[in-house]
């Protein structure tokens, strides 16, 4: 079991249950978009993300990018903690047909895999003691924003990290400097 400090947000109670089942941690649901009309859930998410921040876990599809955009207009930035779980293509056991998108969520993915994803977060926060973060300014030298192929170029980046292929070039940035440093993130363009 992976304790984590940090208050983890998922979209629904069968990614809460998953989570559960691997994670000693307060697990708090979104209820999908219903977030969005409850002031009660939303002050109770900014009070949680006080103390240690927020870890927030949707799935890699374009309802959980909405659900994203919304924590990032109501939480300080550096009390917010992005997350991502690789974009599988299936469907979850308990349904009958696979989501719109067609990929799994949190709760079809395995277990092993969110328990690497929430790693970092088992010891009780981040190593600040990483090397260099990556910049802007790298993304654009190394051709992943500025450029017409940029967007393929971070596409296949992140099939390589295992990181949903329709990331914004701003949330790629901060999901490879929240997860390596610079060295690492040069080793791992090298195969783009």
């Amino acid at each position: 079991m992976i304790h984590i400090k940090e208050a983890v947000i998922v979209e629904g109670k069968y990614d809460k249950i998953k989570l559960s089942s691997i994670a000693d941690a307060n697990i708090i649901t979104t209820d999908g978009f219903g977030v969005f009309a409850s002031a009660e859930k939303s002050l109770l998410i900014r009070r949680l993300a006080e103390p240690y921040g927020i870890i927030v876990l949707t799935d890699s599809d374009g309802a959980g990018l909405v659900i994203r955009n919304y924590f990032n207009s109501i939480l300080p930035k550096e009390k917010l903690i992005h997350l991502y779980i690789p974009q599988v293509a299936g469907k979850e056991k308990r349904k009958k047909s696979p989501s719109k998108a067609g990929m799994l969520g949190v709760e079809g993915i395995e277990s092993d895999t969110l328990r690497e994803i929430l790693k970092p977060f088992s010891s009780g926060g981040i190593d600040v003691s990483k090397g260099r973060e990556v910049t802007k300014a790298d993304f654009y030298e190394d051709g992943l924003s500025g450029t017409e192929s940029s967007s393929e170029r971070r596409r296949m980046l992140c099939r390589q990290l295992s990181l949903p292929e329709n990331m914004s070039a701003n949330a790629l940035l901060s999901a490879i400097n929240l997860l390596y440093d610079y060295d690492k993130y040069k080793e791992f363009l090298q195969n783009v």
